[in-house]
């Protein structure tokens, strides 16, 4: 047998060639046999091949590797032409954006999640031949793994399987797996108990949204044997078609070795208003909380006294009150806080005289504690989903009036009735979102018309897309009063950036006249206008694009009203290398 490790009668051992092919023959000459007047680069080349067959002569033969399971079938549609080619340019841009936001060209980074969410929506699958770089997209983003995943199909699951790179597939959340038939009982079963976490999760999800029950019956099989991890994640699967049928398995949840487990638990049971956890926690509530006749010098009205608990016993913490306060916090305030947000909103009526939310929510609150119930109702509306109490305690638009960022210790964005009191916790923008999706736009369009955009960002972040006529209305006008003041764009550009993802692509045609270069305003900022018209245009071709995109997505020809068409730079908008 010859010797693997060298080129017996080639003069140098394989070392030596690639030390030689590495550093070029010009400065290192290899010990081969050369050939008359043959270079030594050739000569080189000569060694190798007769040293590659021989090393791979002495190798012993080794048993074939079990071959990968044939690629899993993906029934839908795959992507119109148009569309396909409109991926293959934003995954090719995800690597060229530098993270400004000067110039007038779209931000395709900031597109392809548009186009990945639109694109599953109409139940398309994506390209094999694209699988790859959606996958490497996914990688570098995890904003972009859930549509990602949902878009590529079963086949990223097998591809993950091949590749290191993507085992984040086997992870994650992304609709990724093949979800067995319905009906076919025996087959998710089995994934079920043998598949991957990424498998079970999508399943699980698939199966509560179709039969809650069975849904439940799925976390039950297994419970006893699954990570605390994981049974936190099964758990939180349920608040999708919560009932009271899940009442029974949530309470031994209670008692689960894991704390977070628990809390999650005692969550879910509060959010059902029914509940026996609920209604022991509206007993607890309502012993901190009675109404008294103010004294002739308070106006004589009725007003809210508190009594915070004077211990949290074990009952208490089973039903998932934490018994150690933070830092800084005193132990009453913190388990009265508890209390008040884990009891059933509907408890207060009765308790309160009778009154609505809106009435409960004006009445006076003694010893200053109006801020820390009023906080602790707010998260018992967005945990309970009430839109009545939600309603109530946001309060008008009008009524927002200091900035938070102003008030030491607030949480951004209070923006309800009680806005201006120091302390306050609430989140604003989850309160908002227990709103009708109609109602949370006109709330933060009345909003940003009183208040302007300083603390309207995360308000924005939770209206529905697009945006209606009057939110997109306000939030331009808001914007062209801020060029008119002289100001720079930059100081608005997290605005800037929602507008172009989440105005109505309708609305490009009306905004073009933003676009055009303006007088520079005296007391301004130097070249602002200059700037702003930048921005506009960036803003109007963005919205173009998207119109271009969606009809792609559509099969339909292209917008050619403004619009540019696929491959081309819309109208207004500098063209770029990178540029659909």
């Amino acid at each position: 047998m010859s010797d693997v490790r060298g080129t017996r009668g080639s003069g140098a051992p394989w070392g030596e060639l690639v030390s030689a092919a590495l550093l070029g023959t010009d400065r290192r000459t290899p010990d081969v046999p050369m050939r008359a007047g043959q270079e030594a680069a050739a000569a080189l080349l000569d060694a190798a091949a007769v040293s590659t067959v021989r090393r791979r002569a002495g190798l012993r033969p080794a048993l074939a590797a079990e071959r990968p399971a044939p690629v899993p079938p993906d029934p839908r549609p795959e992507l119109p032409d148009a569309a396909r080619r409109r991926l293959a340019l934003l995954l090719a841009d995800r690597g060229g954006h530098t993270g400004s936001r000067r110039g007038a060209a779209p931000d395709l980074t900031e597109l392809l999640p548009q186009w990945l969410a639109a694109a599953g929506e109409r139940g398309y699958r994506a390209p094999a031949a694209l699988l790859p770089a959606l996958l490497d997209a996914a990688r570098a983003r995890t904003d972009l793994r859930p549509a990602a995943l949902a878009l590529a199909g079963p086949r990223a699951l097998w591809l993950a399987r091949l590749n290191d790179d993507w085992k984040f597939a086997l992870r994650g959340i992304g609709g990724a797996a093949a979800i067995p038939a319905r009906g076919d009982q025996e087959a998710g079963r089995r994934l079920w108990e043998e598949g991957l976490f990424a498998e079970r999760v999508a399943l699980l999800s698939a199966t509560r949204r179709l039969d809650p029950a069975a849904g439940l019956e799925l976390i039950a099989s297994t419970w006893s044997t699954e990570r605390a991890e994981d049974r936190l994640m099964f758990l939180d699967s349920l608040r999708e078609g919560l009932s009271a049928a899940d009442e029974p398995f949530l309470e031994k949840a209670l008692s689960d070795r894991s704390r977070n487990v628990r809390a999650t638990a005692a969550e879910l049971l509060s959010a059902l208003p029914g509940s026996a956890l609920a209604t022991r926690m509206a007993a607890r509530a309502t012993a901190c909380l009675r109404l008294e006749a103010a004294g002739d010098e308070e106006g004589g009205g009725p007003v809210v006294v508190v009594e915070a608990p004077r211990g949290c016993d074990a009952g208490m913490e089973r039903d998932g009150v934490v018994a150690k306060a933070p830092a800084g916090r005193g132990e009453r305030a913190w388990w009265l806080a508890q209390l008040l947000e884990s009891a059933p909103l509907d408890a207060w009526s009765g308790h309160l005289g009778g009154r609505g939310p809106a009435e409960i929510v004006a009445l006076p609150v003694a010893e200053g504690r109006r801020t820390e119930v009023h906080d602790a109702w707010c998260r018992a509306a967005v945990r309970q989903r009430d839109t009545a109490w939600a309603r109530a305690l946001l309060g008008t638009p009008s009524m927002a009036a200091d900035r938070p960022s102003s008030i030491p210790g607030a949480a951004p964005m209070n923006a309800g009735p009680a806005a201006t009191e120091a302390g306050s916790s609430r989140d604003t923008a989850k309160l908002l979102g227990v709103l009708p999706e109609g109602e949370r736009g006109a709330w933060v369009a009345e909003f940003i018309a009183s208040h302007g955009l300083s603390d309207a960002f995360r308000l924005l972040g939770v209206c529905a897309v697009p945006w209606t006529e009057s939110l997109g209305t306000a939030v331009v006008d808001a914007l062209d009063i801020a060029r008119d003041a002289g100001s720079y764009p930059w100081s608005f550009s997290g605005v800037m950036g929602l507008a172009e993802r989440c105005l109505d692509p309708a609305a490009a045609d009306r905004l073009d006249k933003l676009t055009a270069r303006g007088d520079e305003p005296e007391d301004g900022s130097p070249g602002a206008d200059g700037y702003w018209s930048e921005a506009f245009q960036r803003l109007v071709g963005t919205l173009r694009l998207r119109a271009t995109m969606h009809a792609e997505l559509a099969g339909q020809p292209t917008p050619t009203t403004g619009t540019a068409p696929c491959g081309t730079a819309p109208s207004g908008t500098a063209p770029s290398g990178a540029a659909p």
